[in-house]
């Protein structure tokens, strides 16, 4: 298939593989869903009533006081007490393999295509850090909740969107697919598609 390169005539010739793939839901939600459990930290930590200090005296003998019978302070039914079913450090992350975590990134690159919100510019940069000067190039697109993709690191246009809540700016090795979903629209340079389309191919 053909892109339009944005307010120009030209286009660019692309994989149907990739930019014509089909939308498969299930497996978009599933490495979504994976990819945001990878990122939790899963340090939350509690202590049993077997690790909280002190505890280890019984605070008065089993029978004859008239009180309920009781074998440590630290019971998690006393105040500064354990915790009955303690939280412990764990692992969130799950298995998605290369082949499926692939499979999705076309999906959803197609999708984008089919709503007409992939943009391709032959290039785009900013001369420098300023959001003033990124807005005005955003303007010339007529977008404002983007995400700009480049073939490779651009110091610039990255410390020019950073206090613009709607923009985004990534390469082509940082894309993922949260990042893709997180923005109306996402604007590519031709060589970022070259790149992607190698990719996923």
């Amino acid at each position: 298939m053909q892109l339009q390169l944005h307010q120009s005539q030209q286009t660019i010739e692309v994989a149907d593989a990739v930019f014509e793939a089909v939308y498969n839901e299930p497996l978009i939600h599933q490495v979504v869903t994976a990819y945001l459990a990878g990122g939790r930290a899963g340090t939350k930590a509690q202590k049993t009533k077997g690790e909280v200090r002190g505890g280890g005296k019984k605070p008065w003998r089993q029978k004859g006081t008239g009180r309920a019978r009781a074998g440590s302070i630290r019971s998690p039914l006393w105040r500064g007490g354990g915790v009955t079913h303690a939280a412990k450090p764990r692992d969130f992350s799950q298995k998605v393999n290369r082949k499926m975590y692939r499979g999705a990134m076309r999906s959803i690159v197609a999708e984008l295509v089919r709503r007409g919100d992939l943009l391709v510019a032959e290039r785009f940069a900013v001369e420098q850090p300023k959001c003033k000067a990124l807005l005005g190039q955003l303007e010339r697109f007529g977008v404002s909740d983007v995400l700009l993709v480049t073939d490779q690191v651009e110091p610039n246009m990255y410390l020019a969107a950073r206090n613009l809540a709607a923009v985004g700016v990534c390469d082509v090795e940082a894309l993922n697919p949260v990042t893709l979903l997180s923005f109306r629209k996402v604007l590519m340079t031709a060589p970022a598609v070259r790149k992607l389309e190698a990719w996923l191919s």
